[in-house]
């Protein structure tokens, strides 16, 4: 989902576990922009992470919120989806089946 600069900008910041992340989310869900120390209070309510660390996460989600909406991230394929009129499933058969000369 992340273009080269996303995925520059998120290898530069620390990791982030999937509970930090749902923790993360309940943090912003309670504490919006008009909530005074937003940043400490998130920082504390995700825990381990510096009120730094969890603005640049919340700019890092705007900035791929962003591309994702502006159609810049590709829609993903899926195993359902049809490709000239064939299933994926059918693709994936027909290319086991092509051998090598």
């Amino acid at each position: 989902m992340a273009s080269g600069s996303l995925t520059s900008s998120r290898c530069s910041s620390s990791s982030w576990t999937p509970k930090q992340n749902k923790q993360f989310e309940k943090a912003l869900a309670l504490y919006d922009k008009d909530t005074p120390d937003r940043w400490e209070n998130v920082a504390r309510a995700v825990g381990g992470k510096s009120p730094e660390e969890v603005k640049r996460h919340y700019e890092i989600l705007v900035q791929d919120l962003e591309h994702i909406e502006s159609g810049q991230v590709p829609i993903p394929i899926y195993r359902n989806t049809l490709v000239n009129g064939r299933g994926i499933a059918d693709e994936q058969r027909h290319l086991r089946n092509l051998r090598l000369q």
